[in-house]
């Protein structure tokens, strides 16, 4: 029987099982373990390999030249985005953390990505974003301050073009955005991210349950 919107399906140990598989289906090379371990020693989470999976795929997709990302890390989102952008493309990526892009600018070298492929920009994404140009983006993946996702959903909204993707990582808070009991304030604004973006006549959106939680939409 076809099980009905809103009803939810009891969680087994094949489905966990799968969605780990899921996880682990594009295999990851030297490069992005080495920018993992250097996320890891810095107290950084990276995107999961499904997360960056999915996001190489739709910069793909996508045919991506110019990408915006909203927290570089040390790296292991921009190498899956790299890979997915035409070969002409150019990732322009920031981040607060100086040191952070230097061991991100390492990992897309050690990847084979030659250096211009690359922008490095830091500082605070809400004082960098207004300085980049309108209708410029084909795709934006934000992985900031969750607190700041309804402004950086207002920025993407002006920097891509139409029919450029906005992706949003780690909307999923642990388990906290589904969580019925009181909430800190980042996991309040996950969740006006959320209905914005659900309710928004300007986006196509979907929910992808990789990592801790893509949020995807599709600019009309």
């Amino acid at each position: 029987m076809r099980q009905l919107w809103g009803q939810e399906r009891v969680i087994t140990g094949n489905r966990q099982t799968s969605w780990a598989f899921a996880d682990a289906f594009v295999a990851e090379d030297d490069a992005l373990r080495w920018a993992r371990d250097r996320a890891r020693e810095a107290g950084l989470r990276s995107v999961s390999p499904g997360t960056g999976a999915a996001l190489r795929l739709l910069a793909a997709t996508a045919d991506a030249k110019a990408v915006a990302e909203i927290g570089t890390g040390t790296g292991v989102s921009g190498i899956h985005l790299l890979h997915g952008m035409r070969p002409d493309g150019v990732l322009t990526t920031v981040d607060p953390e100086a040191d952070r892009q230097a061991f991100a600018r390492q990992a897309f070298r050690a990847a084979g990505f030659a250096g211009n492929r690359a922008r490095f920009i830091p500082g605070r994404a809400l004082d960098v974003l207004p300085r980049l140009a309108d209708g410029g983006y084909d795709l934006v993946f934000c992985d900031g301050d969750p607190s700041e996702s309804l402004d950086y959903l207002a920025e993407s909204l002006r920097l891509l073009r139409p029919g450029g993707l906005v992706c949003f990582e780690g909307v999923f808070s642990d388990g906290r955005t589904v969580d019925g009991s009181a909430q800190q304030t980042e996991v309040l604004r996950v969740r006006e991210l959320l209905r914005s973006v659900r309710e928004s006549p300007a986006l196509e959106a979907a929910l992808l349950p990789v990592g801790d939680g893509l949020l995807c939409a599709v600019r009309r």
